[in-house]
């Protein structure tokens, strides 16, 4: 293994530790929620007042950081022109923070008549006044994460990963910690004290952050410099990514809105399917593509193409052989899954063969969603931001008219459904046109991967259904039997597919357990 990729590694496997603290964080944060509130009209106003505090972060950061910031910022370091790259990053902040100050401002005014058009349903079926309440209260979390993610930019673009890594965790912790001492389940409107959570844990997630970027030697200017071809490139590349992510939550907003139409609930069992769906995507495949972005932007900056087509093959395949196995078990096991996370307090059986629906559809797309996030970065690292966006816009037209077509026959389950087509369809057409823009890409090598491991995933499937079938037969159903079912179930599947691994000399196989054996020789 060459040093590069030793250190994306490394890099990758901290970020995962990170990352699974985090989402093992934020399913505590569901499950408490479930269990004080049920699956009702009170947790589908808590969902979608995210609506628009998220279209407000994503229109203005998500996609200057992902697609302009972090390659621009990494090209100044890589070049030894770091002080001109904080003026650009100088610019670039207070230019965003005075931009979203106002439309924050002008949210909070309007929020009424903006849920109005989002969830019509709420009217009638839902809780309008607490979705109302509670947006507000969100509508100041942007800021903070705006200031915190421009920081996790500058901190990834000199390698250094582990303060936005901690940030995340005492976000969570965070809202589990305020959310808990106000909670009152007689009272729906006590939900808000998981808001207010929100609002604290971004901050916290901000603050956390400051000794790092002292160290790396920070300097602000309060300038806004328009005219500076840093800033210009970095306006230049953004754009198409903004349109992208304002897309994407016009998307997510269409969701909500045909959400809101079907029975109350329907919404939150979607966004709880949708929490341990991006559970793997998230501890894993964003793992990944974090630690691998700046070493692709810099072979890219360097034109170290055939390096650049190694890491990106590299990322994929690694992601492919980690998600499929979890994509087949979470398919088999989901149930009691689903009953040791959320079925207690509030949250019924119906409720969990509800959640069971959409989290089946979602499960299948677990792989093409991880890839998806490595894939579009290859293409901000080549400063090229309009081709993602531009397929991008062509599978969430997909994944609308998937949606009008599939919410009849299958309800809430159609709306996931449409999500995991349109990811496979994006994933596609970005390897493609990736594919076209490199050269060749290892592409036999990805195949073979995908297929040992669906071949290796599907035996697993098999052994944990008759294990778990069996069992469940013999202990029943209740929180703890079915956490026995869920954690040997588990167990038994990761033998399975290791032994597979291994039969089928999969060198992703091997490169995991030399990491592990280095892990332990360490300690």
């Amino acid at each position: 293994m060459s040093s590069t990729n030793r250190t994306i590694v490394k890099a990758a496997g901290f970020l995962m530790a990170a990352q699974l603290v985090s989402r093992l964080l934020g399913f505590l944060r569901e499950t408490l929620i479930a269990g004080f509130y049920g699956q009702g009209s009170a947790t589908d106003a808590y969902n979608a007042a995210f609506i628009l505090p998220d279209l407000l972060y994503w229109l203005l950061v998500g996609g200057v950081l992902s697609a302009a910031f972090i390659p621009v910022f990494s090209e100044y370091i890589a070049k030894g022109k770091e002080d001109e790259g904080w003026q650009v990053v100088s610019s670039v902040v207070n230019l965003i923070f005075l931009t979203l100050g106002v439309l924050i401002f002008i949210g909070l005014i309007f929020t009424p008549q903006f849920l109005r058009l989002m969830v019509p349903g709420f009217e009638t079926i839902g809780n309008i006044g607490l979705t109302i309440n509670l947006t507000r209260i969100l509508l100041i979390q942007p800021l903070f994460m705006a200031v915190s993610g421009l920081i996790m930019g500058v901190l990834n673009s000199y390698k250094v990963f582990w303060p936005s890594a901690l940030g995340t965790v005492l976000y969570n912790a965070c809202i589990i910690f305020f959310g808990t001492i106000l909670a009152n389940p007689a009272e729906p409107d006590s939900i808000s004290g998981f808001a207010v959570g929100v609002v604290v844990g971004a901050f916290a997630s901000f603050a956390v952050q400051i000794p790092a970027l002292r160290k790396v030697g920070v300097r602000y200017y309060p300038i806004i410099d328009w005219h500076h071809p840093g800033v210009q490139r970095i306006g230049a590349l953004a754009v198409p990514i903004i349109i992208s992510y304002s897309l994407n939550q016009i998307q997510v907003a269409v969701n909500n809105n045909f959400g809101s139409l079907l029975l109350p609930g329907s919404i939150t069992a979607v966004w709880y399917s949708y929490r341990l769906f991006q559970l793997p995507v998230g501890i894993f495949a964003l793992a990944i593509a974090v630690a691998t972005f700046p070493t692709m932007t810099e072979q890219a900056a360097l034109k170290q193409w055939d390096k650049l087509r190694q890491t990106i093959s590299s990322a994929i395949r690694m992601v492919i052989f980690i998600t499929l196995p979890i994509s087949v078990g979470m398919i088999v096991l989901r149930y009691p899954l689903i009953r040791v996370l959320f079925q207690h307090g509030q949250f019924t059986a119906k409720d969990t063969l509800t959640m069971a629906i959409p989290l089946l559809y979602f499960a299948v797309g677990i792989s093409s969603q991880s890839v998806i996030q490595i894939l579009p970065r290859a293409f901000y690292a080549l400063q090229d931001t309009w081709t993602p966006v531009i397929l991008g816009i062509i599978s969430m037209v997909i994944n609308i008219i998937a949606m009008f077509f599939l919410i009849g026959p299958l309800a809430h389950g159609g709306l996931a459904f449409a999500t995991t087509i349109a990811a496979f369809v994006n994933m596609i057409m970005l390897f493609y046109v990736l594919r076209q823009r490199l050269g060749r890409m290892d592409g036999w090598a990805m195949f073979w991967t995908s297929v040992k491991s669906l071949v290796a995933s599907l035996l697993m499937a098999g052994v944990i259904w008759e294990w778990s079938e069996w069992l469940t037969s013999l202990i029943g159903i209740r929180t703890l039997a079915s956490m026995i079912v869920l954690v040997s179930g588990t167990v038994i599947g990761v033998i399975a597919f290791a032994g597979m691994a291994k039969l089928l000399r999969m060198d992703e196989f091997k490169q995991a357990m030399g990491l592990v054996n280095r892990r332990i020789e360490t300690r």
